[in-house]
C-alpha cells in the first residue's frame, strides 16, 4: 500500500542515544577530519553502531527522518557547533540510506562538503515534512536536491513516493523509474513503483517491480506483503501465502501481512478466519485501510456495525492518499447500501470512482467502437462456418462470458460443483493473445499455424488446473470480445453468455472497486457507451455462432428457476446430471472475483431491479432500458 502508518518512537530514541554517546570534543575533531576527507575512528564507531542498531528497526522514510532529526537536535542541544552537527548528520544519513549493510563511509570529498551539507539538510527537511503530511513542501525540497545532484537516486525515489500522496501519479512513476535507472538495486523505488502499478491496474508489471524489491531487500516484510497481495490478485495463491508466511516469520505482527492473510482466507470462503485476521491487523495498525474496507465485504452490514462506520470516517477525516480513500469510499458505499440509505451510498460510490480517475487510463470511446466494428467485419458467419485448419476438436474448454457483474461467477460456481468440471477462474490467456496478436486478429481470423499454437498452449493452461476434468471453465468476462478467434480455434468449445438487466449490470460495475482495471466503470456515461458496444457485439455473436455451442443464460430467470436453468446448463455442456450443482454454495474452491462472498450464498433475487433504488442518480444508464434483449 502506498500509505503505511509507522511508529517512529524507537527510531527517535536511537537518534538521541547516538548523539548522547558521542563526545563533543570528539565531534569537533571529527569535523576537522571530515573536512579533510577522512573520518576518524570515533566517527567510524558511531556509524558502525548506527548500522548495527538501526538494522532491526527496518527504517523507512518516516523512521529515518525522525532518527536524523532527533540525532541532530540532541547534538545541538549539547552545544555541538551547527556545522559539525550538520556534517555528522549527513554522514549518518549516508550510512542509513544504505540500509546499514555496507561499511561506514570513510571519506567526504572536500570540494563537495558544503554542497553535501545542504543536500543532507534538504533531505532531512523533506523527510520531516513528509512525516507531517506536508507533501508539497517535501516535494519542493527533494526537487532542490535533484537540482543540485541530478543523479541522487534516493531523492528521486523519495520524490516518487511523495508525489503519490499528491495524486500526481504520472510524475511519481517517472521519478521512481529514474531512481531505478540510477541505482538498479534501490529497494524503496521498486517497492513504491510496484504498489503504484498495481493501483493503476497493471498487476503483472507490479509483480516484476515487487520481486525486484524483495530481491534487493529480502528481509523487508512490507515488500513481501506487497508481493503476496499482487500474486494473490494474479491467482497464484500458494505463492502469495508463501510470501505472507515469510513476512510473518520476519515480523510476527506485521499488520499488512495479517490483512493480506485475511484476504486470502476470504477468497477461499473461510470468512470467520478472514475476519479474525482483519481485526488482528487493525489491532496492530488501526489505520490499515485494506483490512478495514475488507470487513465490509465479508457479510451484509447492519446498524450494529456503527463502530466500523465511526472508525472509517475518522480515518478519512485524518486524510489518506487518493487510492486508499477510494477503497474506503467503496466500502462505505456498501455499508449504506446494505442499510438501505441509498443517497448516502451513491455519494460514497461516486467519490470512490472520481478518486480512481487520477490513476486509471482514460476510456477511449472511439477506439472501443472501432474495435467492435473490426471484429464484426472480420468474424462474419461465413468466415466462422469455414472448417479451420489447425483447430482443435477438444470439448474441454468452457467459456462463461458476459459483462462484469452479470452473474458469471455464479454460473462458474454451479458448473464447478459438478464432479466432472473445474472452475479455473478468470484466465488472462485470450487477453494476452490479443495483446500479442491483436492487429493480426483484427484483420483476419487466426491461420492454421497460429490456431494450432493457440490450441496447444491453451490446453496446457487448462491442464494445469485439471488433467482429469472433462470440462474446465474460463470465466474471464472480457473473453466476450474474443469469441470469434476462440470459436475458430476451439469450434466445439461451449460458450455461455450471461445476460442481466443492463442498468443493474452497469450500476453494479459502478459500485465495484475494480482497482482501475476497467476504466470505463468509473463514469456513468462511459459505462453506458461501453455497454452499448458490448450489446452490439453480443448481438453479432448470437447471429454467427452455432446454437449448439452458444447458450444465453438470463440472470433473472436463473435465480427465479434455479433447478430448471441449472439442468439446461449441465445438459448444454454434455455432462450427466448431478444434484451437487444445486448445492453450489457448499463447494469449496478459491473465488478470485468481487463475488467471493455472494457465490457462497444460496440463490437470491434481491439484486434484480436493484437500480430502482438509485434511479434519480443514474440518468446516463436509464436509456439502456430501451435496448432489446
Amino acid at each position: 500500500m502506498i500509505l503505511d502508518w509507522f511508529n517512529a518512537r524507537e527510531a527517535a530514541a536511537l537518534g538521541t542515544s547516538l548523539a548522547d554517546s558521542f563526545a563533543p570534543d570528539g565531534s569537533a575533531a571529527a569535523s576537522r577530519r571530515a573536512g579533510s576527507g577522512k573520518a576518524g575512528p570515533d566517527v567510524q564507531k558511531l556509524l558502525q553502531r548506527a548500522a548495527r542498531e538501526a538494522g532491526p528497526l527496518k527504517l523507512n522514510l518516516f523512521k529515518r527522518a525522525k532518527l536524523l532529526e532527533s540525532f541532530q537536535s540532541k547534538l545541538l542541544a549539547r552545544g555541538v557547533a551547527e556545522g559539525t552537527a550538520g556534517e555528522l548528520t549527513h554522514l549518518l544519513l549516508l550510512q542509513l540510506s544504505g540500509g546499514g549493510k555496507g561499511p561506514a563511509p570513510a571519506s567526504l570529498a572536500p570540494a563537495a562538503a558544503g554542497s553535501s551539507k545542504r543536500v543532507a539538510a534538504l533531505l532531512a527537511e523533506a523527510d520531516a515534512r513528509y512525516e507531517d503530511g506536508r507533501y508539497a513542501e517535501a516535494a519542493d525540497r527533494l526537487r532542490e536536491v535533484i537540482a543540485r545532484d541530478p543523479r541522487h537516486a534516493l531523492a528521486h525515489s523519495n520524490l516518487g513516493a511523495t508525489l503519490c500522496h499528491l495524486s500526481r501519479y504520472g510524475e511519481a512513476e517517472q521519478a521512481l523509474r529514474r531512481a531505478i535507472e540510477l541505482k538498479a538495486s534501490c529497494p524503496g523505488a521498486h517497492f513504491t513503483l510496484g504498489s503504484l502499478l498495481r493501483a493503476k491496474g497493471q498487476v503483472r508489471a507490479a509483480e516484476t517491480a515487487l520481486r525486484r524489491a524483495v530481491k534487493a531487500d529480502p528481509r523487508d516484510p512490507r515488500a513481501l506483503v506487497e508481493l503476496g497481495l499482487t500474486l494473490g490478485m494474479l491467482g497464484q495463491l500458494d505463492d502469495a501465502r508463501d510470501c505472507i508466511e515469510k513476512a510473518l516469520r520476519l515480523k510476527a505482527r506485521e499488520a499488512g501481512a495479517l490483512g493480506v492473510l485475511g484476504w486470502l482466507e476470504m477468497l477461499e470462503g473461510r470468512f470467520e478466519a478472514a475476519e479474525r485476521h482483519f481485526r488482528a491487523a487493525l489491532e496492530v495498525d488501526p489505520g490499515r485501510t485494506m483490512a478495514l474496507a475488507s470487513l465490509a465485504s465479508l457479510r451484509r452490514m447492519t446498524a450494529a456495525d456503527q463502530d466500523w462506520l465511526e472508525r472509517t470516517e475518522l480515518i478519512l477525516k485524518g486524510g489518506v492518499p487518493a487510492a486508499e480513500e477510494a477503497r474506503l469510499r467503496f466500502a462505505l458505499g456498501k455499508y449504506f447500501d446494505d442499510l438501505g440509505q441509498y443517497s448516502r451510498a451513491f455519494e460514497h460510490y461516486k467519490r470512490g470512482n472520481e478518486l480512481h480517475k487520477g490513476l486509471a487510463a482514460k476510456y477511449d470511446r472511439q477506439e472501443r467502437t472501432q474495435l467492435i466494428d473490426d471484429i464484426i467485419r472480420v468474424y462474419s458467419q461465413e468466415r466462422l462456418a469455414e472448417v479451420a485448419e489447425g483447430a482443435s476438436d477438444s470439448e474441454k474448454p468452457v467459456f462463461v462470458v458476459g459483462m462484469m457483474r452479470s452473474g458469471t461467477s455464479l454460473v462458474e460456481q454451479i458448473i464447478a460443483s459438478h464432479p466432472s468440471a473445474v472452475g479455473a477462474g478468470e484466465l488472462e490467456f485470450w487477453t494476452d493473445v490479443t495483446s500479442k496478436h491483436g492487429e493480426t486478429l483484427r484483420r483476419e481470423p487466426p491461420d492454421a499455424v497460429l490456431a494450432r499454437k493457440l490450441a496447444d498452449s491453451y490446453l496446457k493452461v487448462l491442464g494445469r488446473h485439471s488433467s482429469e476434468a472433462l470440462r474446465v471453465v474460463d470465466k474471464a468476462t472480457f473473453n466476450s470480445d474474443f469469441l470469434g478467434p476462440i470459436h475458430r480455434v476451439f469450434p466445439k468449445a461451449r460458450i455461455l453468455y450471461l445476460r442481466r438487466d443492463p442498468v443493474d449490470t452497469c450500476l453494479s460495475c459502478y459500485f465495484q472497486d475494480f482497482a482501475n482495471m476497467a476504466s470505463f466503470t468509473l463514469d456513468l456515461s462511459d459505462l453506458a457507451h461501453y455497454y452499448r458496444e458490448h450489446h452490439r457485439l453480443v448481438q453479432h455473436w448470437r447471429t454467427v455462432l452455432p446454437q449448439d455451442v452458444f447458450l444465453e443464460v438470463p440472470y433473472a430467470e436463473l435465480v427465479a428457476d434455479q433447478e430448471g436453468w441449472t439442468r439446461r446448463i449441465i445438459e448444454f455442456l454434455g455432462l450427466p446430471w448431478d444434484p451437487k450443482v444445486l448445492d453450489f454454495q457448499s463447494t469449496r474452491r478459491p473465488v478470485l472475483t468481487a463475488s467471493a462472498w455472494q457465490v457462497r450464498q444460496k440463490v437470491y433475487t434481491s439484486s434484480v431491479g436493484r437500480w430502482k433504488h438509485y434511479e434519480k442518480f443514474i440518468g446516463p444508464l436509464l436509456k439502456l432500458r430501451n435496448l432489446s434483449p
